[in-house]
C-alpha cells in the first residue's frame, strides 16, 4: 500500500527558506501541497525577485518575506504580517548562522549575532506560533539544531551554546504543548552538502571530514528535508520532544 503525505490546506512557515537546508525543506513541503511562508535575510530586491519568479511560474502559494532576526523592528513587522494568515499549521525554525573562533577570541558582536539568530528568534517564533496553534488545537514545530548541540569541537563555543539551547527549547515546549495536539521536535543535521559548505570548506578538510563519517559521505539537503516532512506530517502523531540526529552516524564516533 502506497503511503501519501498530503499537506494540502496546511500553511507552513520555514525560516531561512531561501537557500541550503531551508530551501530543500521548502521544496518537499511544497511538493506535498503546503502553502509556504519562507523567510530570508537577503536584500529586499532579491526577495521581491523570488516572489516575482514564483508567480511567473504560476506558483501562488509561496510567499517570501525578508526578516532580519537581529532587528526587533523587523521581527515585530514580521509577526504583524503573520497575523494576516488565518492559521499556521507547521513551523520549521531553520534560520541560522555561525562564526568559528577560539573562546578567547570571540567578540561580543559575534556572540550576540549567534544568540539572536540561532536561539532568540526560534524562541520568539515558537512563542508566537504556539498561541495560534493552541487555538486550532493542532500544530507541528521542528527546530533545526545540529550535531554540535550533541557534541562539539574546537572553535564552536557559541554555536554549540545556541544549538544546545534549541534542543532545550524543544524539550520544554513539547511538554507544554502536547495537550493541545502540538508536536515539537528537533532535527540535528551532520555535515551537509549545502551551497555554503561547498563554497567555504577547503577540499582537504572536506575529504578529512568525509572520512570520519561512518557513512563516508556528507548528507544531501533533501535527506534532511524528508525527515522534517515526516515529522510535520500527519504520519507523525506521537513523536514529540525528541532530537533526531541525521548525520550518517557521526555523533556516535
Amino acid at each position: 500500500m502506497a503511503i501519501d503525505i498530503n499537506l494540502n490546506g496546511k500553511t507552513a512557515l520555514v525560516t531561512g527558506g531561501t537557500m541550503g537546508i531551508g530551501a530543500a525543506i521548502a521544496g518537499v513541503l511544497h511538493q506535498a501541497g503546503a502553502n509556504l511562508i519562507l523567510t530570508g535575510v537577503e536584500a529586499q530586491q532579491h526577495i521581491d525577485d523570488l516572489n516575482t519568479k514564483a508567480k511567473e511560474k504560476g506558483i501562488h502559494n509561496i510567499n517570501y518575506v525578508r526578516v532580519d532576526f537581529t532587528n526587533q523592528e523587523s521581527i515585530d513587522s514580521f509577526f504583524d504580517y503573520l497575523d494576516s494568515y488565518e492559521k499556521i499549521d507547521i513551523c520549521v525554525n531553520n534560520a541560522g548562522t555561525n562564526r568559528n573562533n577560539p573562546i578567547d577570541e570571540i567578540s561580543i558582536e559575534d556572540y550576540d549575532l549567534l544568540l539572536d539568530v540561532n536561539l532568540k528568534a526560534p524562541f520568539l517564533i515558537t512563542r508566537y506560533v504556539s498561541k495560534r496553534m493552541k487555538e486550532a488545537n493542532y500544530g507541528r514545530i521542528v527546530n533545526i539544531a545540529s550535531i554540535w548541540g550533541i557534541k562539539s569541537r574546537s572553535g564552536r563555543t557559541v554555536y554549540t551554546i545556541t544549538k544546545s539551547g534549541i534542543i532545550g527549547l524543544t524539550k520544554t515546549s513539547s511538554i507544554e504543548l502536547a495537550p493541545y495536539n502540538i508536536l515539537v521536535n528537533a532535527v540535528s543535521p551532520g555535515f551537509t552538502l549545502t551551497e555554503l559548505t561547498m563554497k567555504t570548506l577547503p577540499e582537504k578538510e572536506f575529504n578529512e571530514l568525509k572520512s570520519i563519517v561512518p557513512a563516508k559521505r556528507f548528507a544531501e539537503p533533501d535527506e534532511i528535508a524528508k525527515l522534517v516532512l515526516f515529522l510535520v506530517s500527519d504520519l507523525n502523531t506521537y513523536i514529540t520532544g525528541q532530537n533526531i540526529a541525521i548525520d550518517g552516524g557521526f555523533s556516535n564516533v
